[in-house]
């Protein structure tokens, strides 16, 4: 049960780091000590998995695996894997995430570490890995051959793979599992890295009282080892080739809709097989995570289906989806359903009833609350059961924002508050932890209050997006005891539990 909190949204890409990304190494442990200090509970991501078209933590080459790129160097080194010397004279920008020249960087280093580890450097680790391989069997043998034929075919998408490949028929699996072998177990070492170095960052959140808000996509990649190795679970022919993909139709962020041309899931073959791939995605990114906002909640309702030959969303319609049959699958098998619903955008009753059903809280996003009185976004219109935002990966920054405003609008947001407005983000953060939503939540981004050059994500636009960073110089002095002080004028401080007497 969720008691009144609140927390702050970084994806580790975003952190500090000397390696050109954020990773989960030293830098990592700062900000779980630096969102203690700031008595927030809650530190919130974006999806963990590698990522694939444009570095979108939404378009992953697996439901199931980690980012490697997110691996810490110096936590390599201290495990034995690599030296110092394997990164000294490098230097990257601080201030975004620089792909082109640091993916393969890091892919060299683990590439090093294999080798290592290969030649019997830290035995420790050896019957951690063995051990890590078999538990992790059900999706790591297919991601890990999905990877290392990826690699081998010049990273050409699934689609465009040999047919029989393709088509998985067993000799032609079993010659890439000889002739990839060496690659094949890389892959699979650098998931037990990432589950390492994960597992042992979240432990010491957890123990600095700071729990986690993972991030689910509800669509995979069509260039995932999740089609390649299920696609009788995704309306694809033979070739994997998709006829409908996924999206959403014109709204407030786009006026030709959204293509995220994502395969669209077949509900019937998921159902048939008592939504076991469903299943084992949420206890695999329980692993992980406290806490899981459940991406496109409407799409379990309805999704948007478009023609797979079409370049925008403008031509597509809602089907249904398989509702709570799903969510009641995955609580009959986990026990719980511990989930916040993205219910964002054109909300239908349908949408709004289902998440009712199933006792989740929604999300309200106070840059969405220019309107009416009665807009559900405004503060004095939330129920306790919900997740107030001042604005997500998808929206501007707060100051970025404010910005774009007329001075209507500005008068309209001063007014509400009751006084002329000089620190937009400090402003909309405290109308957030002020109201009765139960927890409170602001991209880091707003602490720094800087501007649209902070911004993480524009829906629709291909390229670009989920590169910046931040620096700790970056955070304004005095922004951790203010962070803290409001924190606390607020209630959010939840009080220890009290331990009774034997």
């Amino acid at each position: 049960m969720l008691v009144r909190s609140s927390g702050l949204l970084l994806h580790p890409t975003s952190l500090p780091s000397p390696f050109g990304v954020g990773d989960i190494g030293p830098t990592a442990y700062r900000w779980v000590d630096t969102l203690a200090a700031m008595k927030q509970s809650w530190w919130q991501i974006l999806p963990l998995g590698p990522t694939g078209f444009g570095d979108s933590p939404y378009q992953s080459f697996s439901a199931f695996a980690g980012n490697v790129n997110l691996l810490s160097p110096e936590l390599l080194e201290r495990d034995g894997l690599l030296p110092a010397s394997a990164w000294s004279g490098r230097w990257f920008p601080d201030e975004h995430f620089d792909s082109v020249n640091v993916v393969p960087f890091k892919a060299g280093l683990l590439q090093q570490a294999w080798q290592h580890f290969h030649a019997g450097h830290a035995p420790k680790l050896r019957t951690l890995f063995e051990e890590y391989c078999h538990r992790e069997q059900q999706w790591l043998d297919d991601y890990a051959l999905f990877m290392a034929v990826r690699t081998e075919l010049k990273a050409v998408p699934l689609v465009k793979w040999p047919a029989d490949l393709i088509r998985r028929e067993p000799k032609v699996l079993q010659a890439a599992k000889a002739k990839l072998r060496n690659e094949i177990e890389l892959h699979q070492f650098c998931q037990f890295l990432f589950d390492r170095q994960w597992t042992a960052l979240r432990a010491y959140a957890a123990a600095k009282k700071i729990r986690i808000i993972g991030d689910i996509p509800i669509f995979v990649s069509g260039d995932s080892a999740d089609v390649w190795a299920n696609p009788k679970l995704f309306l694809v022919d033979g070739l994997c080739k998709p006829s409908v993909v996924a999206g959403v139709p014109p709204d407030y962020f786009s006026a030709d809709g959204q293509h995220w041309g994502n395969p669209i899931y077949d509900w019937k073959a998921m159902h048939a097989e008592g939504y076991a791939w469903w299943i084992a995605r949420v206890r695999q990114t329980l692993k992980q995570v406290d806490l899981i906002r459940l991406d496109h909640f409407r799409g379990f309702a309805q999704a948007w289906h478009i023609p797979a030959a079409d370049t925008n969303a403008r031509n597509g319609k809602w089907v249904d989806g398989p509702g709570r049959k799903l969510f009641d699958a995955i609580q009959a098998r986990l026990g719980s359903l511990p989930f916040i619903a993205e219910d964002l955008g054109v909300i239908t009753p349908d949408v709004d009833s289902l998440r009712e059903s199933l006792g989740l809280p929604g999300m309200r996003v106070l840059q969405f609350a220019l309107d009416t009185p009665k807009n559900q976004y405004l503060p004095c219109n939330y129920v306790p059961d919900t997740i107030a935002y001042t604005g997500t990966h998808d929206n501007d920054t707060t100051v970025g924002w404010w910005r774009t405003l007329n001075g209507h609008d500005q008068t309209m947001v001063g007014e509400y508050i009751g006084h002329w407005v000089h620190e937009p983000a400090w402003e909309m953060m405290r109308l957030a932890w002020g109201s009765v939503a139960k927890i409170a939540v602001a991209p880091v981004q707003d602490v720094i209050a800087v501007g649209s050059e902070g911004r993480m994500n524009v829906p629709g636009k291909a390229a670009g997006n989920w590169k910046w960073r931040m620096r700790w110089a970056d955070l304004p002095f005095g922004s951790v005891d203010r962070v803290a002080d409001l924190t606390m004028r607020f209630n959010r401080v939840p009080a220890e539990p009290k331990l009774s007497k034997v």
